[in-house]
């Protein structure tokens, strides 16, 4: 499979599950926060399909089209461990989704995810969910079937269940 078909049914599947997550955390109030803003494709779909939601985003740099890139207000700009223990203390255990899309692709990914794990449990509420582009496994993470048509280990998705 060319890198481009690769692209193309990695950026389907985020699509599917993101928009089977924005029905699944209906009534689940929080924020929803947004790991890795890239060019601002996803942030910008994530204000389509959820606009009463507060929606936060954590990137190093940001270098996203400036219609996709959040004000100031919703911004965490750093490195993820710093930025996540930080809004640990503003939400506390309040937020409804995230939305991961850290790494680069490579091995160091699994390292990356895992070391996020304990940064995010502290923030998710139970019946939120975690969609992701690698695994998290986590103790207290349902694994989530995939909506039709994702294939198995393009994309993850976890429902907090404690």
């Amino acid at each position: 499979m060319s890198r481009l078909d690769s692209f193309i049914r990695r950026m389907q599947a985020q699509r599917d599950c993101l928009n089977a997550a924005a029905a699944m955390i209906a009534d689940v109030p929080g924020p929803v926060l947004e790991l890795g803003l890239g060019n601002g494709r996803t942030f910008d779909h994530l204000r389509e399909i959820l606009p009463d939601r507060e929606i936060f985003v954590f990137d190093r740099v940001v270098n996203a089209n400036p219609k996709s890139t959040p004000d100031a207000a919703h911004l965490f700009q750093g490195e993820a461990d710093e930025q996540l223990r930080l809004a640990q203390a503003r939400f506390g255990r309040t937020v409804a989704l995230v939305h991961s899309d850290l790494g680069t692709g490579t091995d160091g990914d699994a390292a990356l995810a895992a070391a996020v794990v304990p940064l995010l449990t502290p923030l998710l509420r139970p019946g939120g969910l975690l969609i992701a582009n690698n695994e998290f496994p986590a103790e207290k993470w349902e694994p989530l079937p995939l909506p039709d048509g994702v294939p198995a280990e393009r994309y993850f998705m976890y429902r907090v269940t404690a």
